[in-house]
């Protein structure tokens, strides 16, 4: 089954984006070859015994612990991703005709053909214990019915959404880029070596384009000063919106959603499907927006700083002045674009 590429989620029609280009980079799903870090064995030894690379098995976490869980699944709270990830129903796990709900029975599970295995070999098939829950889900992905392992398709007839898919998959991405399994560093949006200043502005009301709630933090600053991402990620979307002007939207490796806006410009390389890194500029400091392409300087210079959360179904947003409050305590080492060789 062939696939288009494209960036197709609520979060557009919240935000008023439009999208200048929806061509994502090819899926590159091979195994690492590199000795990775931060990676927990039970990624590796699926990977070892059933050919499915840890890159997807972790992204797949990653996206499955942010996103709402089948029905008849709890989380344990506050639980790492790597723990708390993609779970299957209860009703897939077991086996659809077997009688002993919540079955643990490896043996039973098998004859009745749940997906759920024994991955450490205790005789037990247990979604709480990280070796049976990745080992079910490597063998479920390698069952793609060609010689060359893609998951794409099995993705596709689970969730039966394209950007599912294509999330998962470009969060793979950033995983073999940076080969290592703990991505989650987090850095101030702004370089501290410029002067800043923001106050907690969720909430408050905007009229520019109809009555609406400001969804995000402005962090005041003076034109051209760097914007950094956040986080390990991918730019996911880039353009102009006629609210937020110049703007970028990356997706970090844990699938948490930055949206920055108002920038001057964009950093020459950053593109829609380009991997970024904590303190990598992205771009600089404007006051693009409200209007046609190129509109600035209807208000001060600033950053518009938004986080949002994927549900599986819809992105809902929450309040970043905590976070921001936090984040401007870290370490940043700033990443500047290289310059070209003469």
């Amino acid at each position: 089954m062939s696939i288009k590429k494209r960036i197709a989620i609520p979060l557009i029609t919240l935000l008023s984006f439009s999208v200048i280009s929806t061509a994502m980079p090819p899926i590159v799903a091979q195994t690492t070859t590199d000795n990775p870090t931060n990676v927990p064995d039970w990624y590796l030894r699926a990977q070892k015994t059933k050919g499915v690379p840890w890159t997807v098995l972790i992204a797949l976490d990653a996206y499955g612990a942010s996103t709402s869980p089948p029905l008849g699944v709890k989380r344990t709270a506050k639980e790492p991703f790597t723990k708390s990830g993609f779970r299957f129903s209860p009703w897939l796990w077991q086996g659809l005709g077997n009688p002993v709900q919540n079955d643990t029975e490896a043996a039973r599970i098998l004859f009745f053909k749940g997906y759920g295995k024994d991955g450490d070999g205790d005789g037990k098939a247990t979604q709480d214990d990280p070796y049976d829950r990745v080992t079910a889900i490597a063998s479920w992905l390698s069952q793609s019915g060609t010689n060359e392992f893609d998951p794409s398709e099995v993705l596709w007839d689970y969730f039966q959404h394209e950007s599912a898919v294509d999330r998962i998959m470009a969060l793979a991405n950033v995983y073999r880029k940076f080969n290592s399994g703990k991505l989650t560093d987090r850095v101030f949006p702004l370089s501290k070596k410029f002067s800043v200043a923001f106050n907690d502005t969720w909430g408050q009301g905007r009229s520019f384009g109809g009555r609406r709630m400001h969804e995000g933090t402005d962090i005041f600053a003076g034109y051209g000063t760097p914007v950094l991402s956040v986080c390990y990620g991918y730019v996911e979307l880039i353009g102009w919106n006629r609210l937020g002007g110049w703007r970028i939207g990356i997706r970090s490796a844990d699938n948490y959603y930055y949206y920055y806006a108002h920038m001057s410009s964009y950093t020459k390389g950053i593109k829609q499907g380009t991997i970024v890194q904590p303190g990598q500029v992205i771009g600089y400091v404007g006051s693009s927006g409200y209007g046609k392409p190129g509109t600035s300087g209807k208000f001060p210079p600033h950053l518009h700083f938004g986080v949002y959360r994927d549900t599986g179904s819809r992105e809902w947003a929450f309040d970043p002045y905590p976070l921001l409050k936090r984040w401007e305590r870290n370490p940043q080492i700033i990443i500047y674009p290289k310059r070209p060789v003469r």
